[in-house]
């Protein structure tokens, strides 16, 4: 007999992350649980009552993946209540809007895209069942071809998640400062941090890819595609994009498609590996 499965998607209160919990809630069974997690006690409450009936039990956690030691307390509860887990979709974003200035806003930004990824990473994919799945949700932004050749080397071929907060860290520092005006980096601050999350899972899949992939692991970030949000509606016409729940579709297809060895530690979208380089 299988053992019940645990999933955890964070940054679940909304929009995707929201729509991935519920699709995986449908498709799991009974004797599963989905744990719902956001930072903010109220919302993830309320998250949790207004999930459909059927399918696993969908629990609330409180996390905000900007707090230093919240990823691994709790990866250490889940540890103790489950012995593992099998699904970890790492969703929490912070977005910003066409008026943000990015000096103001750019170190919480990094904290929760980019060092909130990376306490995920780090907390989280050590607990990976056989068969497990650990995506990171990011863009086709996160392709080097979208930053400045000059500026290739800083996520590239990194050794350690430790260096990807190094690079990630001097990018913040030089956006805070107004330096980055003056260099290569791209004004639109969403392009950088995504590429960081890409570096990220790659870093870490690098280390990790022979023994995941003999265990049935796969360790991918995906591009869910244009969706009809709010917050995408500030910066483009997304009336004819699809919504949350369909984009959902797609990133959920790789937790229940067999592993594809070509798309581990990848950035893929609709199923397809978007080039790193």
């Amino acid at each position: 007999m299988n053992s019940p499965k645990v999933a955890l998607v964070t940054g679940a209160t909304q929009g995707l992350g929201l729509a991935l919990v519920e699709g995986l809630a449908q498709r799991l069974s009974t004797e599963d649980t989905v744990y719902l997690t956001g930072r903010d006690a109220g919302r993830v409450a309320q998250a949790v009552e207004a999930m459909p009936a059927g399918g696993a039990e969908v629990r609330g956690e409180v996390l905000d993946v900007a707090e230093p030691a919240a990823s691994g307390r709790l990866a250490a509860k889940l540890a103790e209540r489950h012995g593992g887990i099998d699904v970890v979709l790492g969703n929490a974003v912070m977005r910003v809007g066409p008026d943000d200035d990015p000096r103001a806003i750019v170190h919480d930004y990094a904290e929760v895209n980019n060092f909130g990824t990376t306490r995920l990473l780090r907390a989280f994919a050590p607990l990976l069942r056989d068969g497990g799945r650990f995506l990171v949700v990011a863009s086709s932004f996160g392709t080097l071809r979208h930053l400045a050749p000059a500026l290739h080397d800083r996520f590239d071929t990194l050794s350690s998640l430790d260096e990807v907060d190094k690079q990630v860290a001097a990018w913040r520092d030089a956006v805070a400062d107004g330096s980055a005006r003056a260099g290569d980096w791209p004004g639109f601050v969403n392009i950088p941090s995504k590429i960081g999350q890409v570096a990220a899972v790659r870093t870490l899949a690098a280390r990790r890819r022979d023994d995941d992939l003999a265990r049935g692991i796969l360790l991918a970030a995906v591009c869910p595609g244009m969706m009809n949000t709010p917050t995408s509606a500030l910066w483009w016409d997304v009336s004819t994009a699809p919504s949350p729940a369909e984009a959902a579709n797609t990133v959920l297809e790789l937790v229940f498609r067999p592993v594809d060895p070509a798309q581990y530690g990848e950035l893929v979208r609709d199923g397809a590996v978007l080039p790193w380089r």
